[in-house]
């Protein structure tokens, strides 16, 4: 018999991986001190010997800093590791978050954003995107003994309260399409789960890779899955604007990994298979 957990995370794979998203990812200019920062990448990176990747080390199988070990783990810490091997260079990472990444990509603080940043049209009026390597929809987390969460429908109700992570897509995705619901932005995601184990707020929006982590690690938790889909983003490297030639470079590696396999080989690895992107 299949358990109601394992039920839930199987629709949760079906439904994203049945989504066929068309990302057209629109690229504004830069003031030009970003851009003269950005040029000449590639030689900057292989001259130094050196890719700096800015990550966020919270991310459950993107990029995450293991509690035991002390280790970073996630498919974005093995395919950035990946991609230093194939420009013959060393990586160096730099922990950001959602909220501060473009801000360091353009002082110049990181050559890359890599952890899973969602590609929303607000965010590449300022950075530059690669082609899309995962995609993936919102989800809800309530706990078991919520008496008025049943359904993706009930997360949007007069009274109920929906906490989100300040400057993530999440947060975006709720300041335009939740009108009823009470909205409460928090700074990490522990703060999220302690919203709602406490009884504040009655749900946290999330994503695919952060459901598979609340499935396995957190008993209390209940995984609301939207039916049909609300909001499949694609998620892509990030870089400065102004320099062609890094972002060709970026698209290179983006589009060998997943004709060679690696792309698919770290997903497995990390049970994000349902989300690669494979158009």
């Amino acid at each position: 018999m299949v358990s109601k957990r394992a039920w839930t995370l199987r629709r949760l794979a079906a439904v994203v991986s049945g989504v066929l998203v068309s990302g057209v990812l629109m690229l504004a200019p830069e003031p030009a001190a970003a851009q003269g920062r950005a040029r000449e990448r590639v030689a900057q990176v292989q001259e130094t010997g050196v890719l700096r990747v800015c990550m966020w080390p919270d991310y459950y199988s993107i990029s995450y800093r293991n509690e035991r070990t002390g280790e970073l783990q996630g498919i974005d810490i093995e395919l950035a590791r990946a991609f230093a091997a194939d420009l013959g260079v060393r990586v160096s990472f730099v922990e950001t978050s959602f909220a501060k990444f473009i801000d360091d990509l353009l002082a110049d603080r990181c050559d890359i954003g890599m952890f899973a940043i969602g590609a929303t049209p607000a965010r590449a009026q300022r950075v530059a995107f690669s082609q899309p390597y995962l995609r993936s929809d919102i989800y809800a987390v309530t706990t078991r003994t919520n008496p008025r969460v049943n359904g993706w429908a009930d997360i949007d109700r007069d009274g109920m309260v929906v906490a989100v992570q300040t400057g993530t897509l999440m947060d975006a995705f709720a300041r335009e399409h939740i009108r009823r619901a009470r909205i409460v932005a928090v700074a990490r995601p522990q703060e999220r789960e302690d919203e709602v184990q406490s009884g504040r707020a009655d749900a946290f929006l999330t994503d695919y890779p952060y459901g598979v982590r609340m499935l396995a690690f957190a008993p209390w938790a209940r995984l609301i899955v939207p039916d049909p889909p609300v909001h499949v983003t694609p998620y892509a490297y990030a870089v400065a604007p102004g320099d062609a030639a890094w972002l060709a470079r970026v698209n290179e590696f983006v589009a060998a990994i997943r004709k060679d396999g690696r792309l698919e080989a770290a997903a497995a690895r990390n049970n994000l298979l349902p989300i690669v992107a494979r158009d």
